[in-house]
């Protein structure tokens, strides 16, 4: 915690050294000076240290002290609350059908290529069960007299290049592209990537432990923690000066 907390540590540290200098000072001048130091260092230093134990208490158990620890202890409150905030606010099923039907409201003169793809698939497949469709039909039968399936497998090569061109203008058809961006901008798509999307949040959130979230909170807000003792200070000490006046 001192590591993470460095900077604010020094801040209050810096602080309640100050007031405690005036406390200090306060007893050893004599006269109208005494009352004065003494009251704006005691009002400072128990503005600074009561801000400074919240603030410890807000990340660490004090045995004794109800309410101490608070977020190590609602750390499973805080988990379902950045549950909330990601599925709720972000990834909502109505933000992704909207999501969906504006890619391709916005793409519907887009052509979705699927050459590439194409071009990457094993058509042998294919080929072969073509081979067992030819050999099992009377064909077959005619090309046993001529070698048989041997005779067929110089095709194979020309077989895989007419085919790689007629799945092309096929996926490039305008009937084929319309069905494929309708199908894409169906709830169905859109609900599978909430689910997945659901079940990465989630499974994320389970590897969160207390300390975990201690040390999350703590970075988004540590820069802003010493101030807190800093001004406690100043704000006491400002009573105290104010104490001091009306006292005299």
């Amino acid at each position: 915690m001192k590591r993470c907390l460095s900077g604010r540590v020094n801040k209050s540290l810096l602080t309640n050294a100050i007031a405690s200098s005036l406390i200090m000072a306060g007893t050893i001048v004599e006269g109208e000076l005494k009352n004065i130091l003494l009251t704006t260092g005691q009002f400072a230093l128990a503005g600074g240290v009561t801000n400074w134990l919240a603030i410890h208490m807000l990340f660490e158990k004090v045995p004794g002290l109800y309410g101490s620890g608070v977020i190590s202890a609602r750390f499973e409150e805080f988990k379902s609350g950045l549950y909330t905030l990601v599925m709720e606010e972000f990834f909502n099923q109505a933000t992704l059908d909207r999501f969906f039907s504006e890619i391709m409201t916005e793409n519907e003169q887009h052509l979705l290529d699927f050459s590439e793809t194409i071009d990457k698939t094993d058509l042998s497949p294919a080929f072969e069960g073509l081979v067992e469709a030819i050999m099992d039909s009377s064909l077959g039968r005619m090309l046993s007299m001529v070698g048989g399936e041997a005779a067929i497998r110089p095709l194979e090569d020309p077989f895989t290049l007419k085919m790689k061109v007629a799945l092309k203008e096929i996926a490039h058809s305008p009937s084929f592209q319309k069905t494929v961006k309708a199908k894409l901008s169906g709830s169905t798509d859109s609900q599978t990537v909430f689910a997945h999307v659901e079940q990465i949040v989630i499974a994320r959130l389970e590897e969160l432990t207390p300390q975990m979230v201690k040390q999350i909170i703590q970075t988004m807000i540590r820069k802003h923690l010493g101030w807190l003792v800093v001004w406690g200070g100043v704000f006491g000490g400002l009573i105290g000066l104010l104490t001091s006046q009306l006292i005299s």
